[in-house]
């Protein structure tokens, strides 16, 4: 299910954790370690691209980034598991059928309006 475009492997990782029957907590943090190697692959790879020729400043920048961008996601991750572990996942379900009634209603108009 997690390759079907605009699905969330996140949601489909926990979701199915919690279908085999562990709880919601261990699921999460699951999909946090799942990816962790998905991030560094395409980390990796946009490097490779890119050819490692970087000035210093690029570099400079390369790792200011890859620090902020550490420190916010342990952050996120942080709040993420502390509403984890006192709410459910319903704002989320509900998030999703309005976000998806949303687009299909846009996507609709669009093909009316043309």
């Amino acid at each position: 299910m997690a390759i079907v475009p605009g699905t969330s492997r996140s949601g489909i990782t926990i979701v199915g954790g919690i279908l085999i029957g562990i709880s919601r907590i261990l699921a999460v943090e699951y999909t946090f370690y799942l990816a962790v190697p998905t991030i560094l692959g395409a980390s990796a790879i946009k490097l490779v691209k890119f050819g490692f020729n970087f000035t210093k400043v690029e570099m400079l920048v390369l790792i200011i980034g890859m620090v902020v961008a550490f420190l916010v996601s342990i952050m996120g991750i942080r709040f993420l598991m502390s509403y984890i572990k006192h709410h459910d996942f319903k704002v989320f379900g509900w998030y999703r059928i309005v976000l998806g009634v949303l687009v299909i209603v846009l996507f609709v108009a669009r093909i009316l309006k043309n």
